[in-house]
């Protein structure tokens, strides 16, 4: 069974040291551009059964299970991290990629393997849905650790259909598993299984990213740390609610990260800084985990097939899937070339590779043998050279030399965007966090003054009667927000400064 039946302090010992090794590890990722994911897998199978580490473990259920909440806390925290307006433009190509992408990929990889792997049909589609998400997530990680820029509309196209195609895959294989196991089931049935799915996920996933700042705004709990635990309840809520329901959680929880992330809330900062904390944690888990499934005796026979496989993969069905997906769209030769290069292989295909042993498949371990060479090779070629053909397409964006910090200074134009409030009693904003007033978003609070003390306010600070505001904005804000301060539709003068 592995892992789960070592005693206590064991177990702990050889987490918390494989945990600790993983972020040290991180530091050779940034130096070298060699993906995490890829230290982190190769960590997990030296601690396995072929490595120094000798530990045997093959509870795929288990592991299974880590995978699916680790990848809802990192689905959950890319949508957080993603920049509405940014996305935004780009939001149709990275929707049709997600999707009609993901499917062109499954078909031409399954119809492959069925020939190479001598497969039947339904068992080439499973293995071709197992592998038709991308991770370009770590490809942007190495592109971060090269000092690598895209244009914007390319990076965001790519964080958008990295965080958004792995709904679909997740689809396709459970289809391919009902379609081994079920062979009397409808296509229609499967049809209206997908839109029901996606239908209530959207619907789910929008509701609570809209809901979750506000409850989050109101609660004013009294322990700032239980904002945090908030967030995590919710999230595992929001999956399992709508998978209950029959809705697809892993596009709730991303959607609702989307929704939520790009409005205000309390401990805004904090909780973001906390979630992406979690997501690597997470991510570290989630790959050592896989790693350990791994049996290197069972892979290297297939090394020769698994290349073949791997380059169809690189060469054919990704660049074929980008291409015939873009094709109405208005986007250059050297940006589809890259799309197709990125196409990136993760640790979702491996979590999905698990999926035939719950069901009992005969080819389980073959699939999941396959699967994992593929990863490990996709990585390794192309992760560690999307910087070099990102410059050598011309699509890397040099940024220019930064701005100087600001000094103290006057600058021009300053005496006219700050200002000093007194709210009086009657003050619609009295009694209110400040996170609740819907403030424009180039308005700032700089600081309160309240019974001879001032401090710098946060997100959860509630405004009182007499409280002393000094204000940043540019005049149109402050006209929008007059009645706030007021009350009675008195305009503030500008603060003197010396």
């Amino acid at each position: 069974m592995g892992l789960p039946s070592i005693a206590l302090e064991p177990l702990v010992l050889i987490a918390s040291s494989l945990l600790l090794i993983s972020v040290l590890a991180s530091k050779f990722s940034d130096r070298y551009g060699v993906p995490a994911l890829l230290l982190f897998l190769v960590l997990g199978m030296l601690a396995g059964s072929d490595g120094p580490g000798g530990i045997y473990f093959d509870n795929y259920g288990f592991a299974q299970r880590v995978g699916i909440i680790a990848l809802v806390f990192i689905l959950f925290a890319g949508g957080l991290d993603t920049n509405w307006r940014n996305v935004r433009p780009v939001f149709g190509m990275g929707l049709a990629l997600a999707t009609i992408g993901v499917t062109i990929t499954a078909l031409l990889a399954g119809l492959f393997a069925t020939w190479l792997f001598h497969f039947t049909l339904a068992e080439g589609l499973l293995i071709g849905a197992v592998v038709s998400s991308t991770d370009a997530a770590a490809v942007l990680s190495v592109l971060r650790s090269k000092g690598v820029r895209l244009k914007p509309q390319l990076q965001s196209l790519l964080e958008l259909e990295s965080g958004s195609n792995d709904p679909m895959a997740i689809f396709l294989t459970i289809s391919a598993i009902q379609l081994l196991t079920q062979p009397a089931m409808s296509p229609l049935a499967l049809l209206w299984s997908f839109a029901l799915q996606m239908l209530l996920g959207a619907v789910i996933g929008y509701a609570a990213g809209r809901g979750l700042p506000l409850l989050i705004n109101r609660l004013r709990l009294g322990y700032d740390g239980l904002y945090p635990v908030l967030t995590l309840a919710a999230v595992l809520l929001v999956y399992s609610l709508t998978a209950l329901l029959g809705g697809n959680g892993f596009l709730a929880v991303y959607l609702a990260g989307i929704v939520m992330g790009n409005r205000q809330f309390v401990h805004r900062l904090s909780l973001l800084n906390f979630n992406d904390g979690v997501a690597w944690l997470m991510q570290i888990i989630m790959f050592l985990i896989l790693g350990l499934l791994a049996f290197p005796h069972r892979v290297l026979p297939l090394a020769g097939m698994g290349l073949l496989f791997t380059a169809f993969l690189m060469f054919v069905a990704r660049p074929a899937s980008v291409f015939l997906t873009l094709l109405p769209a208005r986007i250059g030769l050297r940006e589809k070339t890259l799309l197709s290069w990125v196409g990136l292989r993760g640790a979702v295909p491996i979590i999905l590779a698990t999926y035939p042993f719950q069901a009992n498949l005969p080819v389980a371990e073959r699939i999941f043998d396959v699967v994992f060479f593929v990863v490990l090779t996709s990585v390794l070629l192309q992760g560690t050279t999307v910087p070099q053909v990102a410059r050598w397409l011309g699509l890397e964006v040099h940024e220019s030399a930064k701005p100087p910090l600001p000094t103290a200074q006057p600058v021009a134009g300053m005496l006219a965007s700050m200002r000093n409030v007194t709210l009086p009693a009657g003050a619609p904003s009295v009694g209110k966090a400040l996170a609740e007033l819907s403030l424009p978003q180039g308005l700032l609070v700089v600081l309160i003054e309240r019974d001879g003390t001032q401090f710098v306010p946060a997100g959860s600070t509630v405004l009182r009667a007499g409280d002393r505001l000094t204000v940043v904005a540019e005049p149109k804000d402050f006209d929008v927000t007059q009645a706030l301060w007021s009350g009675g539709g008195q305009a503030t003068h500008p603060a003197r400064l010396d």
